[in-house]
């Protein structure tokens, strides 16, 4: 059976992924000097305005306001024509205190009984069909719009991008195996031109003739899937000079199916940015998918979709379901695997979070192209506050890690 199945990424200078960095660079500086911090931070942008609200339990004291200029200014808005530039946008900040009828749900004297901080369901999910086990589709959409941000930095081979950009992918699969690219949708803001025509044949050519090839010179396994029969739709609209926050209002959290699956598996609608790991919209879902990943790259199957679900206050999960979608290596249920699962994963948030080191300033990275499907790596990273500096070495996407399959494979008995 041969069907289409598209997926949408967005860059770090789309509206809706300014404000989650924005939100994640405040969670950040929060936790480097505080790890217990309590955060909950969103962050809506528009033109030449920054909006931040939420609630936050800590110890210390953020110049919120220094944090999102300095994210915006990494984005690259830092011209006073994009309507929205770093040094001269507004910032106006309502944090204030978390409820503490929230808290008492979190906290307890033993810190490993510690409870979920909200009610909810989250999903992992994990495919074979990509080495990073990801759905392809995302995967190619979201290395569009890293290559692309790429382009713009160098100011080299191509000088009139912008922060904003937009890509979509469909891929043909038959009996669920992906075969080709049949659309690209690829919409980048750019520099005004003079002749409207011309600027359209120059950046359909550059996308085509540079960032496409480059694109494959990085990722070889694409080739395969590439072909001269691609339909392409660069800048549809014609014209994307009016951009960014000053084109469309930006949200914290409006982002969740590029930050997760493309639209495959499933997600349990809780958002991730500004969240910090007490809140386990965003520590499960970091462990549903450590569960997925590595439960493909034992061999156990070929897709799996992992549900857990928790009661605000209680530390166990109410529930836990996975489904293999029929493609396991071996005569197991669905319903038998869920239950080892159970025995091999401490899912309490507490042991979540130390397992994964989410008390670790480690979230801006995650909030563009992706929080899934990302490299595990340790880096070092630099916080200022009151004249005091820490560095700090970290590991970003712990969740990446293939370190269960030794004993996923000892579990299920997989050679």
């Amino acid at each position: 059976m041969n069907y289409l199945f598209t997926s949408e990424s967005v860059s770090e200078g789309h509206p809706d992924k300014i404000a989650d960095q924005i939100s994640d660079a405040i969670l950040d500086n929060f936790l480097a000097f505080d790890p217990d911090a309590k955060v909950a931070c969103e962050t809506l942008v528009t033109t030449g305005q920054v909006i931040l609200s939420g609630e936050v339990k800590s110890n210390v004291y953020i110049d919120v306001q220094r944090v999102a200029r300095d994210v915006i200014k990494e984005i690259g808005y830092t011209k006073s024509e994009y309507k929205f530039d770093s040094e001269s946008c507004g910032i106006l900040s309502m944090i204030h205190e978390q409820s503490e009828d929230i808290n008492r749900g979190v906290d307890r004297e033993d810190s490993k009984n510690q409870g979920a901080g909200d009610q909810g369901i989250m999903f992992g999910y994990a495919t074979n069909e990509s080495k990073n086990y990801i759905p392809l589709p995302l995967e190619i959409s979201n290395n569009l719009l890293k290559e692309l941000a790429l382009l713009r930095r160098e100011n080299d081979e191509i000088k009139y991008l912008r922060p904003d950009s937009k890509s979509q992918v469909t891929i043909e699969y038959a009996d669920n195996i992906p075969k080709s690219i049949d659309t690209i949708v690829l919409s980048t803001q750019h520099d005004d031109f003079s002749n409207v025509k011309e600027m359209q044949s120059e950046i359909k050519n550059d996308i085509k003739n540079i960032l496409i090839p480059r694109i494959l010179k990085k990722n070889p396994d694409y080739s395969k899937l590439f072909h001269d029969k691609i339909k392409f739709f660069i800048n549809p609209t014609g014209k994307f000079v009016i951009g960014g926050p000053h084109g469309d209002t930006g949200l914290t959290g409006r982002k969740i199916i590029v930050d997760t699956y493309g639209g495959r598996g499933a997600h349990g609608g809780g958002a991730f940015s500004g969240k910090d790991p007490s809140k386990v919209d965003r520590s499960a879902a970091y462990a549903a998918r450590h569960i997925a990943k590595n439960l493909v790259a034992s061999g156990l199957c070929n897709e799996v979709l992992v549900q857990i679900s928790y009661a605000i206050g209680i530390a166990k999960p109410v529930a836990l379901y996975i489904n293999t979608y029929q493609t396991t290596k071996i005569k197991i249920s669905d319903d038998e695997i869920a239950k080892k699962v159970f025995e091999l994963f401490d899912l309490r948030p507490y042991s979540i979070i130390k397992k994964y080191g989410l008390k670790n300033p480690i979230f801006q990275e995650t909030a563009s192209y992706g929080h899934m499907g990302r490299e595990s790596r340790k880096i070092i990273k630099t916080f200022q506050k009151d004249g005091k500096k820490i560095v700090k070495e970290v590991e970003l996407f712990s969740w990446e890690k293939l370190d269960y399959v030794p004993i996923i494979k000892k579990t299920f008995k997989l050679k």
